[in-house]
């Protein structure tokens, strides 16, 4: 499917997919055994995530495009597309168990109706995990226009338009960083989780999968003084842009095409 820059297509490797399959990775968890509706599908990628764990799953999207490429690609007894809109969704009344609703209510201004429409689908005691750029970071603070976006949400007017509509929520923030992670050796159990995988696949450890590092802290006493974080991240990504900035820049790139017949001659001597 060409990526047009609207839509999450498998051919992108960058920054967005990690933000997308975290999500997911989420959802799919929250999809075990339920009746999952998957808004703004898109290519189909996540829906047929959510349908390794899920007991049904249709994806609905606006572009009969995209519909038709995810119904050819995604194959499986438990997964279907339709076409349809946000506020117009093309399901009965309390028919889903869970809505999944990712980078979809910034594309439009009529956020009520959508909202009306999910609550309509959902169960009563259904769930929906939405997400939404935060407009002071994502757009403001870094003078990003995104002309696919038609209304994007500060914080505040996104919180008030979910506790508007749903008795109980829990609020999550997520950016990306390059960073390094230190957890203790037995795990977090339930409250720790690494994901990883692709767009096919997605798996989770309840520790590091692959730690490089071992670190000790170790006392003739006992460590009950020793009082650290069961989790933390130390974010490298200032650190990290400095080193790129080096790499990209057209003093480096000069100097590495001067010395590049100094480095063959220096290969061939060994």
């Amino acid at each position: 499917m060409e990526n047009t820059g609207e839509r999450l297509t498998t051919t992108i490797k960058h920054e967005t997919a990690i933000h997308h399959l975290h999500r997911y990775a989420i959802a799919i968890e929250l999809a075990k055994n339920k009746e999952v509706l998957d808004i703004a599908s898109g290519e189909g990628y996540g829906s047929n995530l959510l349908s390794k764990t899920a007991k049904n799953v249709t994806g609905v999207d606006i572009s009969r495009e995209a519909i038709e490429f995810a119904t050819k690609k995604y194959k499986s007894n438990n997964l279907n597309f339709i076409k349809g809109q946000a506020d117009k969704i093309p399901l009965e009344d309390n028919s889903i168990d869970l809505a999944v609703s990712f980078e979809t209510i910034e594309h439009h201004d009529k956020h009520n109706e959508m909202f009306n429409e999910l609550k309509r689908v959902l169960r009563p005691n259904g769930l929906l995990i939405m997400s939404s750029p935060d407009k002071a970071n994502y757009s403001n603070s870094t003078n990003h226009d995104n002309h696919f976006h038609i209304k994007e949400l500060y914080r505040e007017e996104f919180k008030e338009l979910v506790t508007q509509n749903f008795k109980h929520s829990k609020i999550y923030y997520q950016n990306i960083s390059y960073n390094s992670i230190i957890v203790p050796e037995d795990g977090l159990g339930s409250n720790f989780k690494e994901y990883s995988g692709d767009f096919l696949n997605v798996n989770s450890t309840p520790t590091l999968a692959f730690p490089v590092y071992n670190i000790c802290i170790a006392s003739d006493n006992e460590l009950t003084d020793v009082n650290l974080a069961d989790f933390s991240t130390y974010s490298a990504t200032e650190v990290l842009e400095d080193i790129l900035n080096v790499y990209d820049s057209k003093t480096y790139k000069i100097g590495k095409m001067v010395t590049q017949p100094l480095r063959w001659l220096r290969k061939l001597s060994f």
